[in-house]
This record gives C-alpha cells, sequence and structure tokens, in this order.
C-alpha cells in the first residue's frame, strides 16, 4: 500500500466514524431512554437530577444537534456567540474589591448586549482559539438560516471533527515510520475507537486539540520548525496543555545539535553585531511558552486562573489535592455505588495506559514521549479525581503503544471490540447529559 492509498484509507475511515458516532448519539435518544440522577461522582446527582441546572443551560436547550452539546460545549459556546462576558452563563461570585466597586472584566463581542453584570464568567476558564473557530466558520453557515445557537453547534462539530482527521493524518506519520503503513492506519483508528473518543465529535476541544498538537509533532519530526512551532502556540491557546510542546521542540533542537553554535556566534557578538539568526531560532523554539507567558499576565488569563483554582478546583501541580481525591476514588472502585465503581474503572484505565504507554514510549520517540508523560502527569496532579481518560487522548504515545501491541491480530480485535463498546457507553452518558469525564 503506498502513501497516498494510506492516506485515503485514513480519510475514509474517518469519514464512515463521523457518520457513525453523529448516527450512533441520534439513534440512542430514539430508542432508549435514562433514568436520572446520575451518582458517578459525589456532586452529579444535584447537577443530573429533573429539572436540575443542567436542565435549564442557555446554551445546551437548543434541539439542533443537541447530542452534541452537554456541560462544557456550554462555555464554548458562549463565547463564540457572545464573548466572555456573555450574560448567559453561571458567573463566579460578585467579585467586589475592598473599594465596594463590583470589578467587571470587559471583553463582550461585537453585536451582544453590553450590559455587564457583576462577577467573574466561568467561560474565562476556557481558552479563546476553538470558540474563535466556531465563530469564523458559524459566519459562512449562517446563510443556512439557522439560529445563532445552532449555527454555532453545527460549526463547532465540524472543527473538532476536522481537527480529529488532521490528528489521525499526524499519527500515521508518526507511527509509520516503526510500524509501517498498516500501523500507521491502526494508530489513527485507534484514537477514533478510545473510550473517550466520541468526545473528538462534540462541541469539545478535544478534537481541534489533537489536530493542533499531533500535527505539530509530526511537523517537528521533518524539521519544519517554523510550522511546528505556529502550531504549538495555536494549541497553547486551545488548551492550557499545548505550553507543554515547547519540550519536543527544544530536545529535537539540542538532538540536531544547533545549539553549539551558539558559543560562536555569541562570541561574535563584539564584532558583528547581535546573533540575530539564533536569536530567531531561539524564539521559535520557545514560541509556546511565551505565547502561553504573555496570555497568563494578560486579563483573560489572570481571570482563568481565578476561575480554575475558585470554581473547578484545578491547579498546577496540586499533590495533596491529587492524592487525596485519587486515593478516595480509588476507594470508590470496590464500593456499594455501581455507578461510581464503574465510571473510575474507565478513569483508572485510562490512568495506567496514560503513564504506560509515554513511559514505554522514552526510548522509542522521546520528543513525543515527553510530550505525552507530560500531559498525563500534569493533568493527573492538577486536582479533582475526574477527566483522565479524556485527557489523554491528547497524549500520542497512548496510540503509538496500542498500535504496536495491535501487531498481533488477536489484540487488535479485542482491544477494537472492548474500546469500542466502552466508548459507546460513556457516549451515551454524554448525549443524555449524564456525566462523561
Amino acid at each position: 500500500m503506498g502513501q497516498s492509498s494510506a492516506k485515503r484509507t485514513v480519510f475514509l475511515i474517518w469519514l464512515g466514524w463521523v457518520v457513525a458516532i453523529l448516527g450512533f448519539q441520534t439513534f440512542v435518544t430514539a430508542r432508549l431512554d435514562v433514568r436520572r440522577p446520575d451518582y458517578a461522582v459525589f456532586w452529579t446527582a444535584e447537577s443530573t437530577r429533573v429539572g436540575g441546572p443542567q436542565d435549564r443551560k442557555f446554551y445546551l436547550q437548543e434541539p439542533f444537534m443537541r447530542q452534541q452539546s452537554a456541560w462544557d460545549s456550554e462555555y464554548y459556546l458562549a463565547i463564540a456567540i457572545g464573548g466572555y462576558e456573555d450574560p448567559n452563563v453561571d458567573r463566579l461570585g460578585n467579585s467586589i474589591e475592598s473599594s465596594g466597586t463590583p470589578t467587571y472584566w470587559p471583553f463582550v463581542a461585537q453585536g451582544t448586549s453590553t450590559t455587564v453584570r457583576p462577577g467573574l464568567p466561568l467561560s474565562y476558564a476556557f481558552f479563546p482559539f476553538y470558540p474563535l473557530m466556531i465563530r469564523l466558520l458559524a459566519w459562512p453557515l449562517s446563510l443556512l438560516g439557522m439560529n445563532a445557537i445552532a449555527t454555532a453547534t453545527l460549526a463547532g462539530v465540524i472543527v473538532s471533527t476536522l481537527g480529529t482527521l488532521a490528528a489521525m493524518l499526524a499519527l500515521y506519520e508518526l507511527a509509520k515510520d516503526e510500524l509501517g503503513e498498516s500501523g500507521g492506519i491502526r494508530a489513527a483508528f485507534y484514537l477514533l475507537i478510545f473510550p473517550s473518543g466520541f468526545f473528538l465529535a462534540q462541541v469539545y476541544t478535544e478534537g481541534l486539540f489533537v489536530g493542533l498538537a499531533f500535527s505539530s509533532l509530526a511537523l517537528l519530526r521533518k524539521e519544519r520548525y517554523g510550522w511546528a512551532a505556529l502550531l504549538a502556540v495555536l494549541a497553547t491557546f486551545t488548551r492550557a496543555a499545548g505550553v507543554l510542546l515547547v519540550v519536543p521542540l527544544l530536545l529535537s533542537w539540542l538532538r540536531k545539535g544547533e545549539w553549539l553554535d551558539l558559543d560562536i556566534e555569541w562570541r561574535q557578538v563584539y564584532f558583528n553585531g547581535l546573533p540575530w539568526k539564533s536569536i530567531g531560532r531561539a524564539l521559535i523554539i520557545l514560541a509556546p511558552a511565551i505565547a502561553f507567558g504573555l496570555w497568563k499576565m494578560s486579563d483573560l488569563g489572570r481571570a482563568f486562573t481565578r476561575v480554575e483554582e475558585e470554581f473547578f478546583g484545578r491547579g498546577f501541580l496540586s499533590l495533596g489535592y491529587t492524592y487525596t481525591a485519587w486515593t478516595e476514588a480509588f476507594d470508590l472502585l470496590f464500593g456499594s455505588n455501581l455507578q461510581s465503581a464503574a465510571y473510575y474503572f474507565v478513569e483508572f484505565l485510562g490512568i495506567v495506559l496514560g503513564f504506560t504507554a509515554c513511559i514505554v514510549g522514552l526510548k522509542r520517540h522521546p520528543d513525543v514521549a515527553w510530550f505525552g508523560l507530560l500531559v498525563v502527569l500534569i493533568s493527573f496532579t492538577s486536582g479533582p479525581a475526574q477527566g483522565m481518560y479524556r485527557y489523554v487522548i491528547a497524549a500520542p504515545p497512548v496510540f503509538l503503544f496500542l498500535s504496536r501491541l495491535g501487531k498481533n491480530p488477536a489484540f487488535d480485535r479485542v482491544w477494537s471490540l472492548a474500546s469500542t463498546l466502552l466508548m459507546a457507553v460513556m457516549a451515551i452518558m454524554f448525549t443524555f447529559d449524564l456525566w462523561a469525564g
């Protein structure tokens, strides 16, 4: 099979998957019903009861493609349509400073209401690039005559699925040198059927993020540093984990040996002026970290930190909180609440697989493996015991590891069956607004 034929196969698998996953979510709402509430996590019973908070979310009531928007989808749609200060999302406190004057964060989209309420919208916990892509694509889609929420939802799904296609092609490129054409196709396919793979077709950042991050890594392998750095910056503005792409950029630069020339260049500063070539290379390599640092110092970055810490309870390397939270989660595996036990079984499966795949990959592909390992580690130590099986989908060594194991036909069939069944269950949970991580 030639490379063009293999990529065509990847495309056809992606196209069939898009039809299958969207069709499946439509089918289950026609064929099944669920009993509320969901007791998977301690707080989900209140959130998922009949008439509860999920049933009152302004951006989650649109019937069109309702199955593809739940939970955090609300914030992406709100930012895309109304900006960060959209009045239709919940807010963190009143943000009253010591002077008694409310603090406002005036990031309101043009054409929307300029009425700003006190407090900090929870939307600030989410990065701007995915909502921006939704807004840009919604402009031509508005010709279809749908309302703003329906148009933005369709745009969000298209952006997510196209990002997924880019991630599949990048995985194929990352895997084929070691595992051949069939191994590259297998790695791309395993991405789609991972237990959290359905998120790649929802109004969530997963599809766009893996498309940008995996493509950056694939370009880095070809030593296209400028394009790799650009995609890394865009990935950083999609999810915070994108900044970790600075590590494979640095590793690739060090392995190439260009750093050996820096000492010579800097010794010539006195005679020839500043070594702009080495300065330019450094800016390219460090671009994700520079972009993230500038963003963190902005009003958007400061608002992000506050909402993440005070409402969502997440932080950087929260080791004590992480230990307590995941210890309690482990105990729930053996408790009487079967919903919690089933949910945390999938979570711990993702954690074990994520760490194992990345550690095993350190020798074979250190650039990709270090990025994946840091993604898993930073996500795991961010605080609350939830979402890990979704976060590890951003670690490409997981799919390279599985593809290597998948050379065994028995493993390939068994994993494909088991992973698809798990994904179907979790997709049903998401479709019915129950907790899916």
